[in-house]
């Protein structure tokens, strides 16, 4: 059955900077994504628009009257708006190559879809009026979206002819770079317990909290960061030197001891909005890093695979069966 995208592909192509662009674009969108709906919870904007899909009974946009807060966020609303535009064009970019890659196609659509569940479960944290539990499982999906981004990304980037580096023990890395990626997510995890349990509930009004200590819970949250960075560094010296896998990881260590450093600066000064916002940042960059570690230490061990445009003929025409 012909679709649309199969139609435009039978008579446009696009080219391999395009996709390169899109990919980039949907990385930057899906860390935007955490940091604004950041600042919508430490300005307490969360309810700033009480209703969902639209921002009140009988408005698509906030009123003059809810001032700041309604502002605050309808804007985050619109970034998902932004949000659907980029992975649209990521998707048009990736089915327009000359050889489409099945394996950015998947990427593209599933970030597609994954968008689609965090507008769905963002109306849920209005409908249960900022629960802290539906706030972290919003937060948590932004962080599916974002890997999501970043293995497509890494999909569109790999380098045609990647040779793979000698190791002593490859096998250590890969399961090192596994275990970096779970505890970097486990670190999340708890994370979201952290500030469930913390002053930023997201809104002005009387806002229900997790039943934690936020004190023993921030300890614990420390602990496995502490964690985290010790295999981070076993890791790098399981790699050779020089190799893209190395440098990726102390990449991403450096931007972790600085997200630590952010995150052990707001709990000593009793969680100021502006450091909250830098360590969100920093989470989703961490995360971002992780993810992408794992790939390039996986890449690295077991060799590159061809470049999205210089796929062979017969696995690159197949099409995605989203668009058949």
């Amino acid at each position: 059955m012909r679709t649309p995208l199969s139609w435009l592909a039978g008579r446009y192509t696009w080219g391999p900077r395009s996709l390169h662009s899109a990919a980039v674009a949907s990385v930057v969108a899906a860390v935007g994504i955490i940091v604004t709906g950041g600042v919508v919870r430490v300005t307490g904007s969360g309810l700033g628009c009480p209703e969902w899909p639209s921002c009140t009974g009988e408005s698509l946009a906030p009123t003059a009257e809810m001032g700041m807060h309604g502002a605050i966020e309808f804007g985050n609303r619109l970034l998902t708006g932004v949000l659907c535009v980029v992975v649209g064009w990521l998707i048009v970019a990736a089915r327009l190559q000359r050889d489409p890659s099945r394996d950015v196609l998947r990427g593209a659509w599933a970030q597609f879809w994954v968008v689609v569940l965090n507008a769905v479960v963002g109306g849920v944290t209005v409908w249960m009026r900022l629960s802290p539990y539906v706030v972290a499982a919003h937060f948590l999906a932004a962080a599916l979206l974002l890997a999501t981004a970043v293995v497509t990304w890494e999909r569109v980037r790999r380098p045609e002819h990647e040779v793979p580096a000698p190791m002593p023990r490859p096998g250590r890395a890969v399961a090192l770079s596994r275990l970096l990626t779970a505890g970097t997510f486990v670190l999340l995890v708890v994370g979201t317990a952290v500030t469930g349990s913390g002053p930023h509930a997201g809104d002005s009004s009387d806002v229900s909290r997790m039943p934690f200590h936020w004190a023993g819970v921030t300890v614990v949250h420390g602990v496995i960061a502490a964690g985290c960075l010790v295999v981070g560094g076993l890791l790098l010296a399981a790699l050779p030197a020089g190799s893209p896998a190395r440098r990726r990881t102390g990449v991403f260590l450096a931007v972790f001891v600085a997200q630590g450093a952010v995150g052990l600066f707001q709990s000593l000064t009793s969680l100021p909005a502006v450091a909250v916002i830098l360590h969100l940042l920093g989470s989703a960059l961490v995360w971002a890093g992780a993810v992408s570690v794992v790939l390039v230490v996986k890449r690295q061990v077991t060799g590159g695979e061809p470049a999205v445009d210089q796929l062979s003929a017969p696995l690159a025409r197949s099409t995605i069966a989203a668009d058949t």
